[in-house]
């Protein structure tokens, strides 16, 4: 049994991950989706049909979720072809405005989760698989009143080229994903929409582009990929300028 592990799978990039994957990958036989809203799971699950999917309702903050992974894992020992670390949020605000609960949760999701994930799935990865996390261009350059995202981010884009150096010898591929502002639930979530002229004035990416490319990209060998000649652009720059210089113009 081949499966795809896909966190924070409910809406937005998520889903377009699993769609785009049906339409990719028919040798994958089963889904595995994580998030914590079981009826956007179960609606998910319809529209993937005929492709079995397996429904893991769990919050990823918290240790025994990641046990249960892993105590299904090895339960069933399934070949892990492609996991999918998407889940994660944002906040925007200035650090001493924001709930310090809230700013321990992003870090346990954003990095901790996929530090957690990541090992226990590989135990169950062979040759020709992929890791994918999803990063930012956030991870480029720290961005004021989005500072524990950033530095989240920045750990999720270094932890994932250091992991695909590791595995290289594995033949598994490793991708950070680094995408702009998506037309997803992710900007009124985390408090954006109307909030930020810089966010507001940025073209905003389609998540079902977004996941093809990604996929396509994860599978070809790629360690970093950013979709958008405009955010492409901004990587470059980011690595060229001064973080001090830079941080003047990601001002939110």
């Amino acid at each position: 049994m081949s499966i795809a592990i896909i966190t924070g799978a409910s809406s937005g990039l998520g889903r377009a991950f699993c769609l785009a994957l049906k339409a990719q990958r028919r040798d994958i036989s089963e889904y595995w989706l994580i998030a914590r809203r079981t009826e956007r799971l179960k609606e998910l699950s319809l529209l993937l049909r005929p492709v079995k999917v397996r429904i893991f309702p769990l919050d990823l903050t918290l240790w025994q979720s990641l046990e249960a992974v892993r105590n299904a894992l090895d339960k069933e020992q399934p070949e892990v072809a492609l996991l999918i670390n998407n889940a994660g949020f944002g906040l925007l605000g200035q650090v001493w405005e924001l709930s310090p609960t809230r700013q321990r949760d992003m870090v346990s999701l954003n990095c901790g989760a996929v530090t957690a994930l990541t090992p226990i799935a590989l135990n169950h990865m062979h040759k020709g698989a992929a890791v994918l996390n999803v990063s930012s261009i956030a991870s480029f350059a720290p961005t004021p009143r989005m500072s524990v995202y950033c530095a989240t981010k920045s750990y999720v884009t270094a932890y994932t080229r250091s992991l695909r150096s590791e595995l290289k010898k594995r033949g598994i591929n490793a991708l950070a994903l680094c995408p702009g502002p998506m037309n997803t639930e992710f900007l009124p979530n985390a408090g954006i929409t109307g909030q930020s002229k810089t966010f507001d004035r940025l073209p905003k990416l389609n998540p079902d582009k977004v996941a093809r490319a990604a996929l396509k990209a994860a599978f070809r060998g790629r360690a970093v990929y950013t979709p958008g000649a405009f955010y492409r652009l901004y990587r470059l720059v980011a690595k060229v300028l001064p973080q001090g210089l830079t941080m003047t113009f990601t001002k939110t």
